[in-house]
């Protein structure tokens, strides 16, 4: 059937309608440029700061001239969502026929179309492929059955064929997305990437933007000014130079993480406290790192088995390999198990080849390490192998007349 011209223009003004009511944006009116905070809470850390700054300002810029494909990537919180709709409502104040819609009420709509009597499957789904201005929240978080996948390469390829505006938001990292979704999300000449790094927004409790597997909180106490150089407790010098290495060392990294750092020796020799400043000193910049215990890296790993876990284990295993900064505490202390070797190697190996920076603390030695684990830490282009060797440490106990050093009188552990 086809639409007389003198129809047109009122059929399209009850499709814009029809849209505007699915994406909900009633309830997101609210949202806006204005209302956003561009650097974050106060107490933000400064690379969190700009993170969120310049999606703020490409956001801005895109509403006011939708073109090409806006991807906005972060975790739970950072305010994807609010840029995505802030997008949305001031296109549609300057009169863009635009759709916001989550993607998993995106495929549930059409898949009702299927009953419904108001308008067929097929205008539904060509509504979305075709409208001015389409807006995706929360890609990935829908089930990913081979249909839903189907459907949603369908819309993003005509889009992307036809070079129609997108906004996508996903707390995915790329590498999680479907290959041929994921080959056009990375069009330089068409998508601008921006990463949003700010912690959660709703949950002032974690400011620090720690990772939901991170113990680092739990070591808020350990920093550089805190740890003990040990003077004045007759420790021998050739043990003293090698704490005073791992120190300095440990500080430069915290710097600037290159490459893989290994602190190795018995328990007690401060070389957790000296990993966790690392990651303290990173997180007071604002990009906190990961930081696990090995053996409770594996039980979150088989966790994702049990069938209540929200999460699968290829996506927590993803987090755990692609962080920017992994410090893996007790090293040696896990199962010995096939599966557990396996996904360690897994880890390491990825992690070696595309030169991620990491910490490593282990209480054993080179030779006990397991064959493709050590193979890679003693590698000299990538890693730096540090063995403390003073005693343990019991508590500050400075001799009588000795000078107490800069660094602080903490306990190493």
């Amino acid at each position: 059937m086809t639409v007389c011209e003198c129809r047109k223009g009122q059929v399209s003004k009850i499709a814009e309608r029809r849209l505007f009511l699915v994406s909900n944006l009633e309830a997101l009116k609210g949202l806006t440029f204005e209302r956003f905070k561009p650097r974050g809470r106060v107490g933000t850390g400064e690379q969190q700061a700009k993170s969120l700054e310049l999606a703020y300002n490409h956001a801005h810029m895109f509403a006011e001239n939708p073109q090409g494909w806006l991807l906005l990537q972060g975790g739970y919180g950072c305010g994807k969502t609010h840029l995505a709709a802030a997008i949305a409502n001031q296109a549609i104040a300057l009169g863009i026929p635009t759709h916001f819609i989550t993607v998993p009420d995106l495929l549930d709509w059409l898949r009702f179309a299927f009953d419904s009597r108001e308008s067929s499957f097929e205008q539904r789904f060509d509504e979305i492929r075709t409208v001015n201005l389409l807006v995706l929240d929360d890609f990935g978080t829908q089930n990913a059955t081979p249909w839903a996948q189907e459907k949603l390469f369908q819309i993003l390829n005509h889009r992307y064929i036809n070079r129609l505006p997108l906004v996508v938001t996903t707390n995915l990292a790329l590498e999680e997305i479907e290959g041929r979704i994921r080959s056009r999300l990375v069009d330089p000449e068409l998508v601008t990437p921006l990463r949003m790094l700010a912690p959660d927004y709703r949950n002032p409790k974690e400011e620090a933007g720690h990772h939901e597997l991170s113990t680092l909180g739990l070591h808020a106490d350990k920093t550089f000014g805190s740890f003990s150089l040990r003077y004045g407790e007759g420790v021998p010098l050739e043990d003293l130079k090698t704490l005073e290495d791992a120190f300095h060392t440990a500080q430069a990294f915290a710097e600037n993480p290159q490459g893989w750092l290994v602190l190795s020796g018995k328990s007690g020799r401060g070389k957790t406290h000296l990993a966790a400043a690392i990651g303290n000193y990173r997180a007071s910049l604002g990009l906190p790192p990961l930081l696990v215990v090995v053996p409770d890296l594996l039980d979150h790993l088989r966790a994702t088995f049990n069938p209540n876990s929200s999460v699968s284990l290829d996506h927590r295993f993803e987090e755990v390999r692609t962080t920017p900064l992994l410090i893996l505490d007790d090293l040696g202390t896990q199962s010995s198990t096939p599966w557990a070797k396996e996904k360690l190697f897994q880890l390491f190996n990825y992690r070696y080849v595309a030169e991620l920076p990491t910490v490593i603390t282990t209480s054993h030695s080179l030779n006990e390490i397991e064959d493709r684990l050590r193979t890679r830490m003693m590698d000299q282009r990538v890693c730096r192998f540090l063995s403390l060797t003073v005693p343990e440490f019991y508590g500050v106990s400075y001799k009588k007349g000795a000078k107490k050093p800069p660094p602080g009188r903490g306990r190493p552990s």
